[in-house]
């Protein structure tokens, strides 16, 4: 088995309101060094190796993981695991 991580995060331009309500609450508790928060998703996948892995994590990303209309994936393919 392979682990996969992948980060999903919101495209640049796109309005990020949960960002948005953490750096507020951030700023209430006297955190004003926080000049913005950027939300996102982490999942981990642990799945079987394959030839053409890199190809099938890029298509499971694109259909099901993100929104490619307003998110944006990075995935590492990390170590075999047992």
């Amino acid at each position: 088995m392979i682990k996969v991580q992948v980060y999903v995060t919101l495209k640049a331009g796109v309005l990020d309101p949960q960002g948005s309500a953490i750096t507020n609450s951030l700023h209430t508790m006297n955190y004003e060094e926080v000049n913005s928060v950027r939300t996102g998703k982490f999942i981990e996948l642990e799945v079987e190796n394959t030839k053409n892995l890199e190809q099938r994590i890029e298509e499971m990303c694109e259909k099901l993981l993100s929104n490619p209309v307003i998110e944006d994936y990075t995935y590492t393919i990390g170590e075999a695991v047992s």
